[in-house]
């Protein structure tokens, strides 16, 4: 029975991997996953052909060959089509506004958005004119979602940002001769709509009332819906859209009426080229004369055409240019080339901010001639979208509108230009609507001024000249991008130099001649090209130096936190090389060290490069690309570039401003400094930028320098090497810890031999350094040194570095559990030698040491200076106490309260003045003893400095946006500050004075020294803590009884072990 059971369940097992195995091999994954089995039944045929009359009345016979129909369900789906509905009082779903995953659902408008699918084509129900047909229809009003998925089942749907109703469909596919023949479905469908309120206003009030739930929905089963959808039976350039009319056959007084709705898409069938009569309108003679053609920038005329086109126009959309030459009435420069310019086109005046291009479907057909020449034949359909539309959402829409340009064309490699002809709005098969030029090229050289990878113009060809002014648009790549191209184009890729002059020209404004240059250049080495590599190789690797991808704050950093900027800097050439290069050592050149080229001067130390410079925040708008070109020098880690970026302005600013370049701002100066390569544990790891407009302050595009400083950055063998800051501040812990345990167990042994001192130390000094050692425990805390440089190192990827790593941080964490316990060992000593001079006299407790006034009067005054310290704080960053959010690195979330955090702090200072309780109490105990080791307080005190020094030599390490990253220690602090790193150790020097006088001088001599005339800074001398001798007392504490000296020197040794 056994071995049955176990076949049994190996069986099912089986079948359970093939039913999954073959519900993901075949197409519409989803559809099987989520598809409830679904039998369709034609129960409405007479309803049907009572409502499709007219349908039916114009449909043709279908020919005995004609396949047609088994085409049905591939080329008649659309998805994310645009539907519109009549204004007649009776809407047809609500809406509820939403929020995007960015939160600017203030700036976007919802968009209606419909699709269709074929569900089932009953062929055996096949007429003469007529096929039974199931479908399913979705549509919505959304503000970021799509609809590509089905969803089974009559239902609507609602959520904030959200309304989706679905209608299940049964009817008839047939074809018409009409209008150069069509593709006809008319359905009825059956679905759960929205009840509508009739004694109010407002038909959707029940959203108002309190207490409505998104799951429950007041919904009312309809099935008087009639979809009549009419597609074109040729898919070319004019008959190209899908149109359909949804209706409510319920009389109007019925609360399920809703006014007719429209809808628009497009035919998903293999397009055919054959309107070249049209193309011939823009297009003859070919090439058409363009401004481009003649601006000395190289076309690209290969054989990867299609390949490239399809390609860039999948990955984003194309940025429209502003109107920056145009010269005529604010009506004629603020048109939005052939498209219908709204009022939010227009509040844009001719600048067109955040408004986009899409390029979608396209089609694209290669052809070779005789004469090697190549030739393509193209189809696509370019849609502009406005800034208050869901650019993602966008980019999927199908529907046709006047926002929307048809377009097809010809390329051919003798010229490198496509050009095109578009059609906007309504169009007939002769094409009268077909009145605009698009010319697009792909460029192969790169610039400051050019860095797309496609670039056009939409012009007009209708005789009226006041139509509007040729739109241009571009596709702006990344650098990695460009890299990318390699695989089409690899030979063609080049990068123009035009901007060096002038980069030379700020580099002499910049850096005259200094001695702390000449020292500089002499005693630090910044990135700069490998002698031992090729030409090409070293280049490439610089490159990735020189390349900066980090956060970065304002310099100089401001005390209010600053919302978060990202500094992108991607260099596109270096020198001659374009991109990047990875050795493969199969070419000479590779065997070629840069500096053995005999082409190498002095004059190239001074290296050509472009970049790329990106910033991100909300305050840096107008500067969120800047290309950049000039001259890196290596001697002082320096790029002195031009800048140009893109202006958006009204049209009239732009023409006003003569001085623009290809419409770009190019008065700009760039300098971005890199830090060093070596001392990098000494110095700030940081690059600064500085950006400066070299404009006239009345100009409107000038605009303040703006500087930068980023967050520390690390180079490749830095990232390589094991002796980083971090493996630095590790050994430096080590060695400190190990310091600070040789002190504690020099006081453990100095008190056996001095045990008449022993309960004169102070128990809440030795509590302040418990503490100190507990917390790295508890909380994972660094010890001693800051825990900064984890912020910006990336641990190395190679095993045995991060063991390395991982060694030293768990030898951190055994010496400090040493330390720990030592610390302990020593309260215990501390604590029992109080006891038992307690024993020895038990009816004069007050002569036995007590911490309580001096734990008191200890934390009175750290009270008082950590309240000091929030009002000096507060007062000089104008800010009140308050809770905020923010991400850390791994970016979780948390709640950071100000007083929590400089209350934190303020730990780390109470551990550096770990002496004041022992000040405190000699003073109050009024000592004449010496309880603490010298070796022992000044030692630790020494220990305690260590840090602050450190962080005197070497720059702060700043971290606006991780502030956890600073465990007890933060430089931003006004006490952990540079005037903190020096403040805090003379402090702890004085305590450590005083400590020593008190020990060196007994209480009653210091008394006298601090005597002045007949005024005495300290009190007399008191009986209160007055010891007996020592040998007496040594007797008590080891039996309590009177015993002889020699068995009380046993015990002795015994209690003190």
């Amino acid at each position: 029975m056994k071995i049955m059971g176990l076949w049994t369940v190996c069986g099912l097992l089986i079948v359970f991997f093939f039913g999954c195995s073959n519900s993901s091999l075949y197409g519409e994954e989803f559809e099987v996953r989520n598809k409830p089995p679904v039998t369709y039944k034609y129960d409405r045929v007479d309803e049907v052909k009572k409502a499709c009359a007219s349908v039916l009345s114009s449909a043709s016979e279908f020919q005995p060959d004609d396949n047609r129909v088994y085409s049905i369900k591939k080329e008649l789906p659309f998805v994310n089509g645009d539907w519109e509905q009549d204004a007649g009082g009776s809407p047809l779903m609500p809406y509820v506004v939403g929020k995007t995953w960015d939160n600017s659902s203030d700036i976007h408008t919802p968009m209606n958005l419909v699709s269709f699918w074929v569900t089932d084509v009953d062929t055996t129900r096949r007429l003469k004119n007529s096929v039974s047909v199931s479908g399913l229809l979705t549509l919505g009003i959304t503000l970021e979602n799509s609809f590509v998925g089905k969803t089974y089942g009559s239902q609507f749907q609602l959520w904030p940002g959200n309304s989706m109703l679905t209608v299940s469909f049964q009817g008839i596919y047939t074809e018409s001769k009409e209008k150069n023949g069509e593709r006809v479905m008319c359905l009825l469908g059956t679905t759960m709509l929205p009840s509508r309120e009739t004694e109010s206003s407002d038909p959707w009030a029940w959203l108002q009332a309190s207490g409505h739930s998104f799951d429950q929905l007041p919904l009312s089963e309809d099935d008087q819906i009639l979809l009549v959808l009419r597609y074109p039976k040729k898919f070319t350039l004019t008959r190209r859209e899908v149109k359909g009319e949804m209706k409510s056959l319920n009389p109007k007084s019925n609360p399920k009426y809703f006014d007719e709705v429209h809808i628009s898409s497009q035919l998903q069938a293999v397009y055919e080229f054959s309107s070249e009569k049209i193309v011939a309108k823009a297009c003859d003679p070919y090439p058409f004369k363009d401004s481009f053609m003649d601006n000395g920038i190289d076309i690209y005329k290969d054989t990867e055409f299609c390949a490239i086109i399809r390609k860039f126009s999948q990955e984003g959309a194309f940025t429209v240019v502003p109107n920056w030459r145009c010269n005529r009435t604010d009506e004629y420069c603020s048109k939005l080339g052939p498209f219908v310019t709204d009022e939010e086109i227009k509040a844009t005046d001719g600048g067109f901010q955040e408004v986009i291009l899409f390029m979608q479907n396209v089609d694209c057909e290669e052809k070779t001639a005789r004469d090697n020449t190549y030739s393509a034949r193209v189809s696509a359909v370019f849609r502009a979208v406005p800034p208050s539309e869901y650019s993602y959402t966008s980019a999927q829409r199908s529907g046709l509108n006047n926002m929307t340009l048809p377009a097809e064309g010809i390329w051919r490699s003798s010229s490198g230009q496509l050009c095109m002809v578009g059609c906007v709005g309504s169009m007939d098969a002769e094409g009268s609507g077909c009145n605009s030029r698009i010319c697009l090229y792909i460029p192969q050289s790169f610039s400051i001024k050019q860095r797309s990878i496609i670039v056009g113009t939409v012009s007009s060809i209708s005789k009226d000249d006041n139509s509007y002014f040729p739109l241009s648009f571009e596709k702006l790549v990344q650098p990695s991008e460009m890299w990318d191209l390699n695989h089409f184009m690899s030979s063609h890729l080049h990068y123009q130099y035009t901007k060096l002059d002038s980069a030379g020209s700020i580099l002499v404004k910049n850096e005259p001649f200094s001695f702390g240059t000449v020292i500089k250049k002499s005693l630090l080495t910044f990135p700069k090209l490998e002698d031992s590599e090729s030409s090409r190789v070293s280049l490439s690797l610089l490159s990735e130096d020189l390349t900066v991808h980090v956060s970065a704050i304002p310099d100089p950093c401001p005390r209010l936190r600053v919302p978060r900027i990202d500094i992108q800097m991607e260099i596109v050439s270096l020198g001659t090389l374009f991109g990047r290069h990875w050795s493969n050592g199969s070419s000479i050149e590779e065997e070629i060290p840069y500096h053995a080229k005999t082409e190498y001067t002095e004059k190239q130390l001074l290296l050509n490069v472009s970049a790329q410079l990106m910033i991100t925040g909300k305050a840096y708008k107008n500067f969120s690309v800047i290309f950049v070109e000039g001259l890196y020098d290596p001697h002082v880690g320096k790029m002195y570039l031009v800048g140009c970026r893109d202006v958006r302005a009204s049209w009239n600013i732009l023409f006003e401003s003569m001085d623009l370049e290809a419409g770009l701002d190019c008065l700009i100066e760039v300098i971005v400094s890199y830090p060093p390569t070596t001392a990098q544990w000494l110095t700030n790891p940081t690059a600064r930028i500085s950006i400066t407009s070299t404009r006239n302050e009345d100009d409107p595009l000038f605009f303040s320098t703006i500087k930068f400083q980023t967050l520390p950055i690390m180079y490749r063998k830095q990232r390589e090497s094991i002796l980083s800051r971090r493996g630095v501040e590790g050994f430096l812990r080590i060695l400190t810890l190990s310091v600070v345990i040789a002190c504690i167990v020099s006081q453990l042994l100095y008190i056996r031999d001095n045990v008449d001192s022993v309960p004169y130390i102070s128990l809440v000094m030795l509590g302040v350094q418990v503490l100190g050692y507990s917390l790295p425990l508890v909380t994972d805390a660094e010890a001693l040194f800051k825990k900064a440089s984890d912020s910006y190192e990336t641990p190395s990827y190679e095993l045995d570095r991060n063991q390395w790593f991982h060694v030293i941080d768990y030898s951190v964490k055994l010496l400090v559990l040493v330390s720990f316990l030592l610390t302990l060992r020593l309260c215990q000593k501390v604590w029992k030698s109080r006891i038992r001079l307690l024993t020895r006299a038990p009816l004069e407790p007050q002569r036995v040491p007590s911490d309580k006034w001096v734990f008191i009067t200890t934390l009175i005054m750290h009270v008082i200076g950590y309240i000091i310290i929030l009002i000096i704080h507060a007062a000089q960053t104008s800010e009140k106490f308050r809770t905020e959010r923010y991400v850390d690195s791994n970016g979780n979330f948390h709640v950071q309260r100000q007083w929590e955090t400089e209350l934190e702090e303020y730990v780390g200072l109470v551990q550096d003045f770990f002496l004041l309780p022992q000040v405190i109490g000699n003073f109050v105990w009024q000592i004449h003893s010496k309880p603490l080791r010298k070796l022992y307080f000044i030692g630790i005190t020494i220990v305690r400095l260590l840090p602050h020094s450190y962080d005197y030599i070497r720059a702060p390490v700043s971290n606006p946006y991780f502030s956890e990253e600073y465990e007890f220690v933060n430089p931003n602090m006004d006490f952990y500050s540079k005037f903190g790193d020096i403040a805090i150790p003379v402090t702890a020097l004085f305590l450590a004075v005083i400590v020593y006088i008190q020990q060196r001088w007994n209480y009653e001599k210091l008394s006298r020294a601090l005597t002045f005339g007949k005024r005495r800074l300290l009190p007399l001398g008191s009986a209160t803590y007055q010891r007996l001798p020592s040998k007496s007392f040594e007797a008590e504490l080891a039996s309590g009884v009177n015993e002889n000296i020699t068995h009380a020197k046993q015990h002795e040794g015994e209690e003190l072990s």
